[in-house]
């Protein structure tokens, strides 16, 4: 009978014992085969420490005072403005069903929402990137017996999953307004001029709008046969400034769209340069229109500084005819954007299609150009101040600081409050 060692060595060897043991030779017990353990992902040790509390994902922040008070009177001064041109305010959800936030317009801002489960409906929600489909959606459906064209405009707050070069910021506030029902060069004007008068009225200097046609392009490919990759390619190459790769893969189309990447610049030159390009009727038609609102704008808004991108296209993935950015000497980043886009898809709305034009513009791209106001001017009331003499100073314009104990030293109590002057003895004295 063998051992259960001689077993072991019967089936790893195959021999049956150890007279078939060959002879001379020494077997070690091999190992037994075994899989190699998977070790677990090294995890930073920063990662398991307890966060501060003042910590915020990336792309979000605190919006501190007196910042935050600055912000509202801006995001007031420029909804005034709108409002005093017909504009009504609307006030859409910060969420809504994914398949109406994401239809029509709202397409294009997909890969820019959060999603989530909603727990009541089990339906998907998104989290909106853009206010402006769901502007859309409200005159397609609420809206939809309005006379046109309708006036909307808006402010609120906006969630995107990550943020730009030059935006690096997630949540972004939003202020715009939406034309919807007109289909003319005058609506595209209005929306335009009246962007520029919003900012205008913060008082900021230098304002410059740049004019594009991101249909111009598709329309010259469309009828020279260029589609798939090779479209891909010369989009890049334009959205890049890069003639050198333009020419090279351009094919037909390279001279063309050669010369109108030369061509940006202000609107005056720019025109003088498209004028003599032939062009397939439809490329034409949107250059016609570019002329006749470089027209209009120069009567509506005479100082406000025009250029013309006829290739850009970044940025403006929903918008079907003239679109516009807006910019200051002093800024960086763009102020606010819009242009003329289909306002719903005639799928789930109660009306069909509609024309439309519109902006948005960002409040924290705004506010860092904006003058800085000037500080409220706070006064110190100590406690037991008769509540008439609040009332009447407050009314007079003051900030009013009441105190809550009496204080030994009301000056020192209002300086600690950061408060310029003080109630004492019945008069407002000045703190230095």
């Amino acid at each position: 009978m063998l051992s259960v060692q001689q077993c072991g060595e019967r089936r790893r060897y195959g021999w049956a014992g150890p007279a078939q043991r060959p002879a001379g030779r020494t077997f070690r017990r091999r190992r037994p085969f075994r899989l190699p353990q998977r070790r677990k992902p090294a995890i930073s040790g920063a990662m398991n420490e307890p966060l501060h509390p003042a910590l915020l994902p990336l792309g979000l922040r605190d919006l501190l005072p007196p910042d935050a008070a600055s912000e509202a009177l801006v995001v007031g001064r420029m909804m005034a403005v709108l409002e005093s041109h017909g504009y009504q305010r609307v006030k859409p959800p910060l969420v809504e069903f994914e398949d109406s936030l994401l239809s029509g317009p709202g397409a294009a801002m997909a890969s820019e929402t959060f999603r989530l489960m909603d727990p009541i409906s089990q339906r998907m929600i998104g989290i909106r990137a853009d206010m402006t489909p769901q502007v859309a959606r409200i005159a397609a459906t609420r809206l939809r017996h309005a006379p046109r064209p309708l006036r909307l405009c808006y402010a609120g707050q906006v969630l995107r999953i990550k943020g730009g070069q030059l935006r690096p910021e997630r949540q972004i506030g939003q202020v715009g307004a939406e034309l919807i029902g007109a289909d003319g060069a005058g609506a595209d004007v209005e929306a335009i001029a009246l962007a520029a008068e919003a900012l205008a009225g913060l008082g900021i200097s230098g304002l410059s709008v740049d004019l594009t046609l991101p249909r111009l392009v598709p329309a010259i490919c469309a009828s020279l046969g260029i589609a798939g990759k090779q479209s891909e390619i010369i989009r890049a190459a334009l959205d890049h400034k890069d003639a050198a790769k333009l020419a090279e893969s351009g094919g037909v189309a390279a001279p063309l769209l050669g010369k109108l990447l030369a061509a940006a610049g202000p609107a005056k030159t720019a025109l003088a340069a498209l004028a003599p390009l032939a062009m397939p009727p439809a490329a034409a038609a949107e250059r016609a229109r570019l002329a006749e609102v470089v027209t209009l704008l120069a009567t509506v808004a005479p100082d406000l500084k025009i250029t013309v991108d006829p290739v850009e296209s970044r940025g403006f993935q929903y918008d079907t005819g003239i679109s516009f950015s807006f910019f200051a000497r002093l800024g960086r980043a763009e102020l606010g954007r819009g242009g003329r886009y289909v306002a719903g898809n005639g799928a789930h709305e109660a009306t069909g299609p509609e024309p439309a034009t519109g902006f948005t513009l960002y409040t924290d791209t705004v506010m860092a150009v904006v003058p800085a106001p000037e500080a409220p001017c706070r006064l110190y009331l100590p406690a037991g101040a008769p509540l008439a003499i609040g009332r009447q100073l407050r009314a007079e314009g003051w900030a009013t600081i009441a105190g809550l104990t009496a204080e030994a030293d009301i000056a020192v109590a209002a300086k600690r409050l950061d408060c310029g002057h003080a109630l004492i003895d019945g008069k407002i004295v000045a703190l230095s």
